[in-house]
């Protein structure tokens, strides 16, 4: 009793001296009324000061509360000025752009960024309203900034807020002008914010310039000059943004390119930090893309797309017989879409480097193999996949599993769902006008390439702790069969990544915690060939070897 007793009073003497250098009346109201429910309240507490939020490559993420393991404004108040300090200590010159989305927080978070700024003598530039994510990254190209801030969580829940930031090209680089930054940045920010003193010592100066639309207007303009002009555009495409902010900006560039305006699904289309109607705001998600289909359904949609909720993602939903959802519909997944953006790339003549990540499908490898084109592929995050090739070709499409697209590096340096959508709404068009489909497409590419069938074995936890166990139970017993096929390769990433690799002759996985959500995540390939081009029998086979490794690697895990 008396070390639980030490260790409340330990507890209690941190939150009190956090409560006294908090800049927000709010949450120091919050942090008292935890302080006032001990010792009722100390595992909430110890878990509101279990450490600090860790400034690392994906920037800051967390849940919306007091302490230092949250996001709120003091931590936000110290990331400013730890980040600020060390663009001054590197010599970097010129603006701070700063973007956010509509969640809780967010344009708080970005105002406060903006006076830290001004207050060190940098000027500060924010964008006029909540947007997505990709005009942000954009912006910090096209105004030259010596960096970007973007307030996002991205498509975690809604308690979350998050903070990424970007580097211009005078500190990232070529191949990182514009992109997330990568170490040994990530470590620098990370020192200087551990520096900054106390909160009340910060200096606070003007809220900076809000830029107007004309920026909007330039990215809107720049993505439709990603497609090309004289295609088909006859294409009828349901949307939703998911509550997000991606819906404003996706419909002025498909009108602007010529498309008719998406349908939006009316519930979701105003950004809401609640997401009132998902369970959780993914569009991976089970349940995440329904009004979108019913949408879809009831106009007679040829095609539905969603976004994310900052709209660096996009997911692509198709006609099918027999769908998913028993209606005849099904999410493609984010490899499906790679390869179709890559083969309509490299078919419209696009040459350069072609990059994917570790945990993607090896079929663009293929692909790129076959054609002449140069390929590597990264670990995952678009900061390592901008970065591919360490510039021995110009990039000129990226992809993640994820849902997460490149189409054109010099526009925006970074995953942006906006130019993903309008080129697949360019590529369905043209399938449409020769009377095919994107799956028909992708029939295709698999009589040539063999079905490349991928799926992921994801598992959610409520402690870290049971990741770290089930990494090293496959580190201990490494799987020497799968699929009845000797392992004849297992790579074990580490240091560099904590990330397991199986292969066989026809199997991979890549095994390794998820960068962003308190998941394991274990990426299943399973390549199947087509004989006599009867693709739907190679599909079937694939997907039940696809299973049969699901139930084997999660043995192996011990999950």
């Amino acid at each position: 009793m008396a070390a639980d007793t030490t260790d409340i009073d330990d507890i209690r003497e941190q939150a009190r001296r956090w409560l006294a250098d908090d800049p927000d009346p709010a949450s120091r109201a919050e942090l008292t009324a935890v302080l006032d429910r001990l010792p009722a309240s100390a595992p909430e507490l110890a878990d509101r000061f279990a450490g600090p939020l860790t400034f690392g490559t994906a920037g800051l993420r967390g849940p919306l509360r007091a302490g230092p393991n949250g996001m709120n404004l003091a931590v936000v108040t110290q990331a400013a000025a730890g980040l600020v300090g060390w663009l001054a200590a590197q010599g970097g010159t010129g603006p701070l752009v700063i973007g956010y989305d509509a969640r809780h927080g967010s344009r708080q978070f970005a105002e406060r960024t903006a006076q830290v700024a001004t207050a060190a003598g940098r000027p500060a530039l924010l964008l006029p309203r909540p947007l997505p994510t990709p005009v942000l990254a954009y912006a910090v190209r096209q105004l030259g900034a010596v960096a970007g801030v973007m307030v996002t969580a991205s498509h975690n829940p809604p308690q979350d807020n998050g903070y990424k930031v970007y580097l211009g090209a005078e500190l990232g680089g070529e191949l990182g002008a514009g992109a997330q930054i990568v170490p040994p940045a990530d470590a620098g920010i990370e020192a200087a914010i551990r520096a900054v003193g106390p909160l009340t010592q910060v200096p606070l100066g003007r809220p900076g310039e809000v830029l107007g639309d004309d920026l909007v207007a330039s990215y809107v303009e720049r993505a439709t000059a990603v497609i090309a002009p004289d295609g088909p555009r006859d294409l009828s495409v349901a949307y939703t943004p998911l509550h997000g902010v991606g819906a404003a900006v996706l419909t002025a560039a498909f009108a602007r390119a010529g498309f008719p305006v998406p349908g939006v699904v009316p519930e979701q289309a105003e950004p809401d930090p609640a997401f009132p109607t998902v369970s959780f705001p993914n569009p991976e998600e089970p349940g995440a893309v329904d009004r979108l289909i019913a949408l879809a359904d009831a106009t007679g949609a040829d095609l539905a797309i969603a976004n994310d909720p900052d709209a660096d993602r996009c997911a692509v939903v198709v006609r099918t017989s027999g769908g998913d959802d028993g209606r005849g519909w099904r999410m493609l997944r984010g490899d499906e879409v790679g390869v179709l953006l890559a083969d309509h790339l490299m078919r419209r003549g696009v040459t350069g480097l072609y990059a994917t990540t570790i945990v993607s499908s090896s079929l663009l490898r293929a692909m790129c193999a076959a054609r002449g084109l140069p390929y590597d592929e990264t670990l995952t995050g678009f900061k390592w996949i901008v970065r591919a090739g360490g510039g021995s070709a110009p990039l000129v499409f990226g992809y993640e599993e994820a849902l997460g697209y490149c189409v054109a590096p010099e526009h925006v340096r970074d995953k942006d769902g906006i130019t993903a959508a309008l080129t697949v709404a360019e590529l369905a068009a043209g399938l449409k006008a020769q009377s095919r489909t994107l799956t028909d497409r992708l029939d295709e590419l698999a009589a040539e390439f063999g079905v490349h069938h991928t799926d992921q074995l994801s598992v959610r936890v409520d402690d870290l702790r049971e990741i770290a166990d089930a990494m090293a139970r496959i580190r201990a017993a490494t799987p020497t069969t799968l699929l009845g096929q000797p392992v004849d390769s297992a790579r074990d990433l580490l240091p560099e990544a904590d990330v397991v690799i199986l292969r066989t002759a026809t199997a991979r996985v890549v095994i390794r915690p998820s960068g962003t959500e308190p998941k394991l995540k274990a990426y299943l390939e399973v390549v199947e060939p087509v004989v006599d081009g009867d693709v739907p029998t190679a599909r079937s086979r694939a997907a039940q070897a696809v299973a049969t490794l699901r139930g084997e690697i999660a043995a192996a895990l011990g999950v």
